[in-house]
C-alpha cells in the first residue's frame, strides 16, 4: 500500500476545523445561559429548577447528539473521502473508502469502491497492452533489423556457402534453437548440408547428403510454407535420440524464389516450438524468400561466368577454325598434290612425311577446335560429362560405365572446365588407341577433399618408359598426356598414367577441392 498523500489530517480533528463547529458551540452556549438566567430568578420553584435543569440538560445532550452524529455520518465519511481521493492521487489504485453500514455514504462509498476497482482493471489492463504493444514494437525492429541485414547481404557477400552459414546463427538466435541445418537442394533430388550448428559428430555424417522426400525437409519445400513437427522423425533416420530431451521439435524453413525450391533450413527448439506466433512464422518465411534470391543470384552469376569462359574459347575457336584450320587444310591439298607429282621420284618418301605430317598438325588443330567448342553443360561438370559419355558411345560403340561420388561437389567454372577436357582427352585416346570395348569413370572423393577421376579401359594398353612419357602411336599422333597434365596442374593437382601391353590403360586425375572463396581469402 502507498502511504497517505501529503496534507492527510488525522479524522479527530474533523468538527473542530469545520464552520460548523462554532453554531454548535453557540447554541450549547446559550441553553447554558438560558438555563443559567432561570436558576438566578428568586421565587422559583423547586420544580421549575428542575424543569429547567432537564431541559439544559436535553438541550446539551442533543448538541453532543447532533455532534457525535455529525461526526460520524458526515465528517468521518468526507475525511475518509478526501483520504482516497489523495492515494489516488499519489498513484495507489488500489485504494478503498469503508463503506458505512448505512446512511446516505453507505451506496456513495459502494459506487466509488467499483470505480476505483474499475479504474484499476482499465490501468492494469492499459499496461499489459503497453508491454505487450512495446515488446511487438520490439519483435517488429529486431525483424526489420534482420530483413535489412538479409537484403543488404544479398548484394554484398563473397561466397553463398558463408552467407547461409551465417544466417543460420541468426536464424538460431531469433527462434532461440538448440541447434540447426542449412542444406541446398542438387539436380539429382538431394539435399546437401552446407553448414550446421549445434549436432553432434555422428548426425553430421549420416546426415550430410538425405533425399529431400525423406521427411518434413520435402513436405516443407513443396508446399513453400513454414512448419513443425516432433524431432523424433529426424531422429528415427539417425538412429539415436540426438538431444538429451525428447521434448524438441524441428521447424522447417524453405528457401523458394518464384516457385523454384532451392534449399531449406532447419531448425531443432524445445517445445512448444516457435514462440512468437505468427509474426515468427512471417518473419522466418521472408527470411526464406530473401535468401532463395541469394541463392537464385549466386546461380545466376555461376551461369552467367560460365557462359562468359564458353563465349571466349568457342570464339577463339572460331578463329582457328577461320585461320590456321584453312591455312592447314590447304597445306594438306598441296602436299597430296606434290606426293602425287613426285610418283615415282626420289623425294617421295620425304613427300609423304610432309604430307603425314601436316595431316597431324591438321588433326590436332581439328581436336583443339572441338576442345574449344565443347560447352560445359549449365547445369554443371557431372551433366557435361554425361553428355560428353552419351556422345562417346554413340559415335564409338564403346561402352561407358560411369560412377560417382561427386553428387555435391562444387568447382568454379574454370576447374570443373579444365576436369572435363582431361575426361575428354583421355576418352579421345581410347578412341584411337586402345581398341577397347568397355571403359569406366570412377569419380571418387574421401572426407579429406581429396578428387580423384580414373579413366580406365580394356583395350591393348600401351608400352611407357620414363624417357617417353608421352606416348606416340606409329602414325605419330600425339596421346595427348602432357597436355592432360598440364590440366591437372591447373587444378593444382597430379595426372598419372598406368598401361600395360594388353592389360588396358588406366588415366587418374587427382587434385584437392579448393576451399570457398571466403576461407581462400582469409587464408595467409
Amino acid at each position: 500500500m502507498i502511504p497517505p498523500a501529503s496534507g492527510w489530517r488525522h479524522k479527530g480533528g474533523g468538527i473542530s476545523d469545520s464552520r460548523l463547529f462554532l453554531p454548535l458551540l453557540g447554541i450549547a452556549l446559550a441553553l447554558l445561559l438560558l438555563g443559567g438566567a432561570g436558576l438566578t430568578q428568586s421565587g422559583v420553584s423547586t420544580l421549575y429548577v428542575i424543569v429547567n435543569l432537564a431541559l439544559m440538560s436535553a438541550g446539551l445532550g442533543c448538541v453532543a447528539l447532533l455532534t457525535r452524529l455529525m461526526r460520524r455520518e458526515l465528517f468521518l465519511p468526507l475525511a475518509h473521502l478526501r483520504n482516497w481521493a489523495l492515494r489516488l492521487r499519489g498513484g495507489n489504485l488500489a485504494a478503498r473508502i469503508p463503506v458505512p453500514a448505512r446512511g446516505e455514504f453507505a451506496q456513495l462509498a459502494h459506487d466509488i469502491n467499483e470505480l476505483s476497482e474499475a479504474l484499476q482493471v482499465l490501468s492494469r489492463d492499459m499496461e499489459g497492452k503497453v508491454r505487450a504493444q512495446t515488446e511487438r514494437i520490439a519483435h517488429k525492429t529486431a525483424s526489420l533489423k534482420i530483413l535489412y541485414d538479409v537484403a543488404a547481404s544479398i548484394n554484398g557477400y563473397r561466397d553463398l556457402d558463408e552467407l547461409l552459414e551465417r544466417f543460420l546463427h541468426v536464424l538460431k538466435d531469433v527462434t532461440g534453437a538448440r541447434a540447426g541445418t542449412v542444406r541446398l537442394l542438387t539436380d539429382d533430388a538431394q539435399l546437401r548440408m552446407v553448414a550446421s550448428t549445434g549436432l553432434p559428430a555422428f548426425v553430421l555424417e549420416s546426415e550430410r547428403l538425405v533425399p529431400v522426400d525423406r521427411c518434413l525437409c520435402g513436405s516443407a519445400l513443396v508446399h513453400g510454407e513454414v512448419c513443425g513437427t516432433k524431432a523424433t522423425g529426424c531422429e528415427r533416420f539417425v538412429g539415436q535420440p540426438m538431444f538429451d530431451t525428447p521434448e524438441v521439435e524441428v521447424i522447417a524453413v524453405p528457401l523458394v524464389y518464384r516457385g523454384r525450391k532451392l534449399g531449406i533450413y532447419n531448425l531443432f527448439v524445445d517445445a512448444p516450438g516457435l514462440a512468437g506466433g505468427e509474426d515468427s512464422k512471417d518473419l522466418l518465411t521472408t527470411i526464406g524468400q530473401h535468401l532463395g534470391m541469394a541463392i537464385e543470384k549466386a546461380r545466376l552469376d555461376e551461369e552467367a561466368r560460365r557462359l562468359a569462359i564458353l563465349e571466349e574459347r568457342t570464339q577463339l575457336g572460331h578463329e582457328l577454325h577461320d585461320s590456321l584450320a584453312q591455312t592447314l587444310a590447304s597445306l594438306r591439298f598441296q602436299a597430296g598434290a606434290l606426293e602425287e607429282a613426285l610418283d615415282g621420284h626420289p623425294a617421295l618418301d620425304e613427300a609423304r612425311q610432309m604430307r603425314n605430317g601436316v595431316q597431324e598438325a591438321y588433326t590436332e588443330l581439328r581436336s583443339l577446335i572441338a576442345h574449344f567448342r565443347c560447352p560445359v553443360d549449365q547445369r554443371g561438370l557431372l551433366p557435361a560429362l554425361e553428355q560428353l559419355v552419351a556422345g562417346f558411345r554413340t559415335k564409338t560403340g564403346i561402352a561407358v560405365f560411369v560412377q560417382s561420388e561427386w553428387n555435391d561437389l562444387k568447382l568454379p567454372p574454370e576447374l570443373e572446365l579444365q576436369v572435363l577436357r582431361v575426361a575428354q582427352e583421355a576418352l579421345c585416346n581410347v578412341r584411337a588407341h586402345s581398341q577397347a570395348r568397355n571403359v569406366r569413370i570412377l569419380l571418387s572423393r574421401e572426407a579429406q577433399g581429396i578428387c580423384q577421376m580414373l579413366v580406365e579401359d580394356d583395350g591393348v594398353g600401351l608400352t611407357l618408359t620414363e624417357e617417353k612419357p608421352c606416348v606416340e602411336s606409329s602414325t605419330g599422333e600425339h596421346i595427348g598426356f602432357s597436355v592432360m597434365k598440364e590440366r591437372a596442374q591447373r587444378l593444382g593437382g597430379t595426372l598419372s598414367i598406368d598401361s600395360e601391353p594388353g592389360e588396358g590403360t588406366r588415366v587418374l586425375l587427382t587434385f584437392r577441392e579448393p576451399p570457398p572463396p571466403s576461407l581462400a581469402a582469409a587464408a595467409p
